[in-house]
C-alpha cells in the first residue's frame, strides 16, 4: 500500500491575486507542495490565459490548466469597495500573497506590501512585476517577448544565419515563476525562525538576464556577443542534433575518450580520432567548420536505430528526437506518471500536468484539477468567512462575485 503523502506546505494558505504566468506558476509550486491557493478572479473575464489556447469546456484552456492545478477559485470584482473589502477580511488568514499588479496599482487598491503589513506582520508579499520598481521603467508592463527581445535572450537563440530567435516558450515568465516561488520558500523558512514576514519583489527583466547564463558571461568577456550555433554546442563538437538516414537524433560527446569510442565503435572512422586536428575537444572546436560536416554526413549515412544501439553500448549520450505528442504519449511519460486524466465537469475527462517533484520516492499528486471559473467561491467564502448564502447571492446580484452553477443532475 502508498503511503499517505506528507506535504511540506501544508496548512500554508496563500492569496494568488496574480494572472497570465509568471505569478500563477509561482502560486502553482506552492500549490503542488501542500499550500492552499485560492486564486482571486475577476467575476466575468477571470485570468486573461482562461481566454488563450485550445478551449476546455466552458472557462479554461489549455493555457490557463498549465499554471494553475492544484489552487481553487474565487471570484471577486476588486475594482468595487465590496470585493475589495472581502480581499482584506480574508488576509488576516492568510501567510502569503502574491500579486503582478502594475507598479502602485495594488497601493491604489490598498493592497501594497506596507497596507497589508499593518493588518498581518508576518505576511510574506511577493509582488511580480516587468521592470525594476525603483527604477525609471517601473510603470512599464512586462511582457515576456519584449523581455526576451530585451535580455539578449532572442539574440543568442537560433541559427548564426537567421534573425534572433525567441524560445518556444514563455521562458522569461516561466522562470521568473520559479525564482519567485524559490524566494517564498526561503521566506517561509525564515519566517519559522524570526517570526517576520518578508517583501519579496520579481522582475522579468532581472530573471531573464539570468537566464543567460554562460552565455551572458561569454559576452562578458567578449565584448560582443558569442556566435550562435543552433543546436550545436558553442564549445563542444561533436554535440547536438543530426540527421540519420531516417530520421533526427542527439548525440553528446562529452570527452575525448567518448570521442575516441564514437570514431571506432559509432561510425567506424578511427582514422578521425586519429588526426591531431580532431584528437582532443579544444582541437576539434577549432577545426569545427571542418570537422562538423564531416561527422553529419557519415551519420545521415546510418539508420537512427542503428545509431542509438552503438552509441548506447559505448556509453556515449543520446537520443531521439521526438514531437511533442510523441514525447507526451510516451511510455517513459505514461510510466512517470507526468500526465494525468483529471475529472472534468463539462468534457468529461482532461489530461492535467501533474507536479515533477518527487518526495520519499513518491510523485507528488494533483489534489485538484485546475478550477472552472470561480468553482470555490461559495465554499471558499463560507468556510473562511462564514458568509451566508443570501449574503453571497446578494454580492453576485451586484456583480461583485459569480457563484458556480450546481452540479448538473445525475442520470
Amino acid at each position: 500500500m502508498t503511503a499517505k503523502q506528507d506535504f511540506p506546505l501544508e496548512g500554508i494558505k496563500v492569496l494568488d491575486l496574480s494572472r497570465v504566468f509568471a505569478g500563477p506558476l509561482c502560486g502553482q509550486v506552492l500549490a503542488d507542495f501542500g499550500a492552499e491557493v485560492i486564486k482571486v478572479e475577476h467575476p466575468g473575464r477571470g485570468d486573461d490565459t482562461r481566454d488563450w489556447g485550445i478551449r476546455i469546456g466552458k472557462t479554461e484552456t489549455t493555457y490557463y490548466n498549465s499554471m494553475n492545478r492544484n489552487k481553487r477559485s474565487i471570484t471577486l470584482d476588486l475594482q468595487t469597495q465590496e470585493g475589495l473589502q472581502i480581499v482584506k477580511n480574508l488576509l488576516p488568514q492568510f501567510d502569503v500573497v502574491i500579486h503582478n499588479f502594475k507598479t502602485g496599482g495594488a497601493e491604489k487598491l490598498g493592497l501594497g506590501y506596507e497596507q497589508l503589513k499593518a493588518v498581518k506582520q508576518d505576511i510574506i508579499y511577493c509582488a511580480v512585476s516587468g521592470y525594476d520598481t525603483t527604477g525609471p521603467e517601473a510603470k512599464r508592463p512586462g511582457y515576456d517577448l519584449v523581455i526576451q527581445g530585451e535580455t539578449g535572450l532572442m539574440a543568442l537563440n537560433g541559427e548564426n544565419s537567421q534573425p534572433p530567435l525567441k524560445f518556444g516558450v514563455a521562458v522569461v515568465d516561466l522562470m521568473t515563476g520559479m525564482y519567485a516561488a524559490q524566494a517564498v520558500l526561503a521566506a517561509l523558512f525564515q519566517r519559522e525562525r524570526t517570526g517576520k514576514g518578508k517583501l519579496i519583489e520579481m522582475a522579468l527583466y532581472d530573471c531573464g538576464l539570468m537566464v543567460t547564463g554562460y552565455y551572458g558571461l561569454d559576452a562578458m568577456q567578449l565584448g560582443k556577443d558569442p556566435q550562435r550555433y543552433g543546436n550545436a554546442h558553442p564549445s563542444i563538437v561533436p554535440y547536438g542534433m543530426y540527421e540519420a538516414a531516417d530520421g533526427p537524433l542527439i548525440i553528446a560527446v562529452g570527452n575525448n575518450a567518448q570521442f575516441d569510442k564514437f570514431c571506432r565503435q559509432v561510425i567506424e572512422r578511427p582514422d578521425i580520432v586519429e588526426d591531431p586536428r580532431f584528437s582532443t575537444n579544444v582541437n576539434r572546436a577549432k577545426n569545427r567548420l571542418e570537422i562538423s560536416p564531416l561527422i553529419a554526413g557519415l551519420i545521415r549515412a546510418f539508420p537512427r536505430e542503428l545509431l542509438l544501439e552503438r552509441l548506447t553500448a559505448a556509453g556515449i549520450p543520446c537520443g531521439r528526437v521526438a514531437g511533442l505528442h510523441e514525447a507526451l504519449t510516451s511510455e517513459r511519460t505514461r510510466r512517470g506518471g507526468l500526465l494525468q486524466d483529471m475529472p472534468h465537469p463539462v468534457v468529461g475527462t482532461t489530461p492535467v500536468f501533474a507536479p515533477p517533484y518527487r518526495l520519499d520516492g513518491q510523485r507528488l499528486p494533483i489534489r485538484n484539477a485546475p478550477p472552472t471559473l470561480g468553482e470555490g467561491t461559495r465554499e471558499v467564502l463560507q468556510r473562511l468567512l462564514a458568509m451566508d448564502d443570501a449574503e453571497l447571492q446578494a454580492l453576485q446580484e451586484r456583480g461583485v462575485l459569480t457563484l458556480p452553477e450546481p452540479p448538473p443532475p445525475q442520470a
